[in-house]
């Protein structure tokens, strides 16, 4: 085998929580090859695995049983161009960040409004990333997977990925069963600007820019982003912890009523997408904490690990979030981030 399998080894650097558990074995698999050695040598072992990317969308509870695969597979390959796009396949393990400076260096539009979101390029399509009025669906083209039982390599097209608010079919029907190697990405020469979220506009208009761009775009959700949500190499965080959830219309309006201060915005079915952070906040809740383990004082949307929590103690802060959240609001909070 050309990839190294180590026992005994703390999780802690490979997620943005920072929790202290151990993993049985890990194995950091930086291609294909390596990957397929990776799910061999577990199929011949008859234990589970766990892929890790970034870490930055989990939450680890307990100490992890079997092999964590670390896919650092990396790569940016241009693979076809026209007039209008261009096709880059990237690697599963490279930095979702760096990503989207390398298409700003390049002046590919596309990724602009995602930038500073911590986590790999091979957690995106899974996740359906979003951020500022755009989602990961809008540039993705097609990705490659193998099958973590039989080790096939598979295709997956843009229909194939069921893409929904933060999910795909990579979290329901193949939850747990393919390593995503490398996704292909359509970016434009021709940018179509995107600054309908009100946070983008109010930046813009701080720093005068008088004549947009993708680079002045980026800027400004970067400066939105380090503002308001802590870097996890300070506090331990996985970025937004819920999603934000819908309603219906009419209980919308029925809430409204009863909290005019209610924030929201309308979804293309005519339910209505509820402000998770407003909700939270409402509840007195912004800036908890017990012992290490919060709620951020800047933003409510974000749990956070001070130095020492384990993910126990984040997952109790959790659970009496979503329970205060329900019980003035009615309305149930759905985390984004996984947990183990």
């Amino acid at each position: 085998m050309s990839v190294s399998i180590i026992s005994g080894v703390s999780l802690k650097p490979y997620n943005t929580f920072g929790i202290d558990v151990q993993a049985e074995y890990l194995a950091r698999a930086g291609s294909l090859t390596e990957v397929q050695e990776c799910l061999q040598w577990v199929k011949h072992k008859s234990i589970p695995c766990l892929v890790l990317g970034g870490g930055s969308n989990i939450l680890l509870t307990q100490s992890v049983q079997g092999l964590v695969i670390k896919n650092e597979v990396k790569g940016i390959e241009k693979i076809y161009e026209d007039e209008e796009s261009v096709y880059l396949k990237v690697g599963a393990g490279e930095v979702w960040h760096q990503f989207v400076l390398y298409c700003l260096q390049h002046n590919y539009a596309g990724v602009e409004n995602l930038a500073l979101i911590p986590g790999s390029v091979g957690a995106s399509p899974l996740q359906n990333i979003g951020a500022y009025g755009v989602e990961i669906k809008e540039v993705f083209h097609e990705l490659t997977a193998m099958h973590r039982r039989t080790a096939e390599v598979v295709h997956f097209s843009h229909a194939d990925c069921a893409f929904g608010y933060r999910d795909s079919v990579f979290k329901h029907k193949y939850k747990n069963e393919f390593v995503i190697i490398d996704v292909t990405f359509r970016l434009s020469k021709t940018p179509r600007f995107n600054i309908e979220y009100g946070a983008i506009k109010q930046e813009l208009d701080k720093r005068q820019i008088s004549e947009l761009s993708i680079h002045a775009i980026a800027e400004a959700v970067m400066a939105i982003r380090t503002s308001k949500l802590p870097d996890p190499a300070q506090i331990g965080n996985a970025g937004s912890f819920f999603k934000n959830p819908s309603v219906a219309k009419e209980q919308y309006l029925v809430l409204k009523e009863k909290f005019p201060g209610l924030v929201a915005y309308e979804n293309q079915d005519g339910s209505m997408k509820l402000a998770a952070g407003w909700l939270i906040e409402q509840c007195g809740l912004k800036g908890y904490r017990n012992n290490d383990a919060g709620v951020h004082e800047k933003q409510a949307l974000v749990l956070v690990n001070y130095g020492n929590a384990t993910g126990a103690e984040i997952l109790q802060v959790c659970n009496m979030v979503q329970h205060a959240v329900e019980e003035k609001f009615g309305v149930k909070l759905e985390p984004e981030v996984n947990i183990i």
